[in-house]
């Protein structure tokens, strides 16, 4: 692990940015801090079964909440990423091989955390051919052997650089949600996520759609980088006509000095407002407030949605 206090270790590749002023957080932001016995019994079995979390890495505040209930998104492929989007947190570099062992070891850490629903996360790798589909595949599979009533959600790059055939490989690993975050709206790409390109990520996530119907698929953005309302209710039709079920938004929270800006804090009364636009665009399951975040109470949102799937398949039979 690299020293998460120190930006200068961490982030070598940003240390030629100018530094942007960090402001005080409003009160609906502040989060108690992570601790209590829940939280070391979390943390002692990542570490025993050598996990990265983007709980840690991407510096998430709900870190304390999660771990303290026994949850953790497990980040595979490594701590190093290949991209280097200027709102992330994750180190930016040469990745290490993928380690063929890791997928068990995540397994591993699964079924002793008693995990009910995992999300599953991953670093960029476009140094490998495939960006890692089928260690994702992998992961999956060996979640299923050790805990086959555990719901799986995972959270992938956009496999920009590789053949779109790549998308097949997890698909028909049968996870029960798809997951793959926007981010921001279009027009900020070039400043907040250079890497990659936003039709390409809307497509891909049409494109689970068609390869399994069935499938749950999701997709989040953060707001607070300078977009602006009408910017944010296009992506939310852009996504609707992906046939996305699941949407988040959350608050950008800037990393360090060298990070992209905070442009302003959306109020919780904002949130609220999308989250009654996109429940009325017909996204299945909605959670739009300062703290979501990708997996923050993914468990039972899922539960939720599939409920709902349930109720309304029964009714038009």
């Amino acid at each position: 692990m690299r020293d998460l206090k120190n930006p200068g270790q961490r982030h070598p590749e940003k240390a030629h940015r100018a530094d942007n002023a960090q402001p005080k957080k409003p009160s609906w932001i502040r989060v108690k801090a992570p601790g209590g016995k829940g939280y070391a019994d979390t943390h002692r079995t990542l570490r025993e079964n050598g996990l990265a979390t983007v709980c840690e890495e991407a510096g998430c505040p709900n870190v304390g909440e999660c771990w303290s209930q026994g949850h953790a998104t497990m980040m595979i492929m490594g701590e190093v990423c290949t991209r280097g989007c200027t709102f992330c947190n994750v180190a930016t570099g040469r990745p290490n091989a993928l380690d063929a062992f890791e997928p068990g070891r995540v397994a591993d850490a699964v079924r002793k955390l008693g995990l009910k629903h995992v999300v599953i996360t991953s670093v960029d790798r476009d140094d490998v051919a495939d960006g890692g589909a089928e260690h994702f595949a992998q992961t999956i599979r060996a979640v299923r052997q050790q805990s086959p009533g555990t719901t799986i959600e995972i959270l992938t790059p956009d496999f920009l650089k590789c053949d779109p055939s790549v998308l097949d490989v997890v698909v028909q690993a049968r996870p029960d949600v798809f997951n793959h975050n926007l981010e921001t709206a279009p027009g900020l790409y070039p400043s907040v996520r250079p890497g990659a390109r936003y039709f390409h990520s809307l497509r891909l996530l049409q494109r689970v759609k068609e390869l399994d119907p069935s499938m749950f698929t999701k997709s989040g953005i953060m707001v607070g980088l300078g977009e602006d309302r009408q910017g944010v209710l296009q992506v939310m039709d852009d996504m609707r006509a992906a046939d996305i079920d699941f949407l988040t938004i959350g608050q950008y929270l800037q990393p360090t000095p060298k990070h992209h800006v905070v442009d302003r804090f959306v109020t919780p009364e904002e949130f609220a407002s999308y989250e009654k636009a996109a429940f009325g665009k017909g996204f299945g399951m909605v959670s739009a407030t300062p703290l979501t975040r990708s997996s923050y109470h993914a468990g039972a949102d899922f539960a939720r949605l599939r409920a709902a799937r349930q109720a309304k398949l029964k009714a038009e039979r």
